[in-house]
C-alpha cells in the first residue's frame, strides 16, 4: 500500500494532568500502543484532543478523516444517560464526553467507518440513547473484568455468526480477550445490535448495521497484537474503501 493511499484514522485521546521534565500541566495524550496498531495495519494515525465542539466542527473533523477510533479512558458521565454517579464511577471528563459524542454522531451521519474500544463502546451506546452498568461487580458478583493496578485480565467472548465482528475474526466463534473495565453496556440503544457476549451475559461487542462499518468492543484489542490486530486491519480496510469511494465521487 503506497503512502498516498493509506487512510487517515483519527484516534480520540485523553486530557489529563501529565508530568514531563519540569512541566506538570493538563495535556492530551494517548498510549503509543493504540497508534502503533493503526500504523502496523497500514493506516496513518492522527490524534484528536478533546476540544470545544459543536455539530459543525465535528462534521468538519470527520470529513477530513477516513476512519475514526474512539479509544479507552475514564467512565462516561452518568448524567448523559440520566443516572446519579455510583461511588466507584470516575469524576467525569465532560469535555471529552461532549467531543466524542459529537464525533461519533458526525461519523454516523457521514458513514465514516469507526471502531469503539472499551469506553468507546460505552460512548457509542450512550450517544445513541443507551445506558451503562456503572459497577459490574454489583451485577455479576466478581471483578473478573478489572483487577485494577493496570493489570489486564483474560476473558472469553462468544461472537455472533454472520456479524461484521465474526468476519473480521475469520469466522472465529469464541475468542480470548484482554479486559480492563468495571462498567459495561446495560440497556442497548436503538439501532445497535449485540455481536459478542461473555459467558455471564455481559455485552462485549456491538455493531451499528445502518452504516458500512460501525463496530465497538468492550475489551482492549490494542493489548493483543497477535489476535486483535484483525480489528485494526478491519477499520483500516474499511477506511481505505471509504477513502476510495469519496475519491470516485469527487
Amino acid at each position: 500500500m503506497g503512502t498516498n493511499s493509506r487512510p487517515i484514522i483519527g484516534l480520540t485521546s485523553y486530557l489529563e494532568q501529565a508530568q514531563t521534565g519540569a512541566w506538570d500541566l493538563p495535556a492530551s495524550f494517548l498510549p503509543k500502543i493504540y497508534f502503533e496498531a493503526v500504523t502496523d495495519a497500514g493506516g496513518i494515525a492522527v490524534l484528536l484532543p478533546p476540544q470545544p465542539v459543536d455539530s459543525e466542527i465535528a462534521a468538519s473533523i470527520t470529513h477530513g478523516l477516513d476512519g475514526l477510533i474512539l479509544t479507552g479512558g475514564k467512565d462516561v458521565d452518568p448524567a448523559r444517560y440520566g443516572q446519579e454517579a455510583h461511588p466507584t464511577t470516575d469524576v467525569p471528563r465532560k469535555d471529552r464526553d461532549a467531543f466524542e459524542d459529537a464525533l461519533v454522531r458526525a461519523a454516523i451521519e457521514q458513514n465514516v467507518p469507526f471502531l469503539g474500544i472499551c469506553r468507546g463502546a460505552q460512548m457509542l451506546n450512550v450517544a445513541l440513547g443507551g445506558t451503562i452498568h456503572q459497577h459490574l461487580p454489583d451485577v455479576i458478583g466478581s471483578t473478573r473484568y478489572s483487577a485494577g493496578g493496570g493489570t489486564f485480565l483474560v476473558n472469553d467472548v462468544a461472537v455472533e455468526p454472520q456479524s461484521t465482528l465474526a468476519s473480521l475474526l475469520g469466522g472465529d466463534r469464541n475468542i480470548a480477550v484482554k479486559s480492563y473495565h468495571h462498567q459495561a453496556i446495560d440497556e442497548l440503544a436503538d439501532g445497535l445490535v449485540v455481536t459478542g457476549r461473555g459467558d455471564d451475559g455481559v455485552i462485549q461487542a456491538i455493531e451499528l448495521p445502518s452504516v458500512d462499518f460501525g463496530v465497538a468492543v468492550q475489551w482492549h484489542p490494542e493489548e493483543d497484537a497477535k489476535e486483535d490486530a484483525r480489528l485494526f486491519r478491519g477499520i483500516v480496510d474499511a477506511a481505505t474503501r471509504h477513502r476510495e469511494s469519496r475519491s470516485r465521487q469527487a
